[in-house]
């Protein structure tokens, strides 16, 4: 049985990436709802905050029950991280140094490795 993200003769399912990037908008909305909540703090924003990232992690699970956890995670986490910075950076002026920046591409590099090292060992 094929499963959420599983390869379909060599390709990713749609529905799989389609719940990824569900799950990316979602923690995307959290991350900024907690932003908000942290320049003005507020029982509102709060709730609002923690009823997106439990949406986004019921997601997670699904996705983890469909296609296991270190790839799920690890393909979210560097999603995330990416998408992240990029909201942080555009919309609310935050910077990152030239170490911050090595990380970020260490990171990037290490989840490819993390996500792609077995589908490579069988070339």
């Amino acid at each position: 049985m094929a499963t959420a993200l599983q390869k379909r003769d060599g390709k990713v399912s749609f529905w799989g990436l389609a719940q990824l990037g569900i799950s990316t908008v979602i923690f995307l909305l959290a991350a900024t709802a907690a932003k908000q909540w942290g320049m003005a703090p507020s029982l509102a924003k709060l709730l609002l905050t923690l009823a997106l990232y439990s949406a986004g992690n019921l997601i997670m699970l699904r996705l983890v029950r469909e296609f296991g956890m270190s790839v799920s995670f690890s393909l979210s986490a560097v999603i995330q991280l990416v998408a992240v910075n990029v909201v942080a950076i555009a919309f609310f002026g935050e910077r990152l140094n030239a170490l911050q920046a090595i990380g970020m591409v260490l990171a990037i590099a290490a989840v490819a490795l993390i996500t792609l090292g077995p589908y490579m060992q069988r070339l």
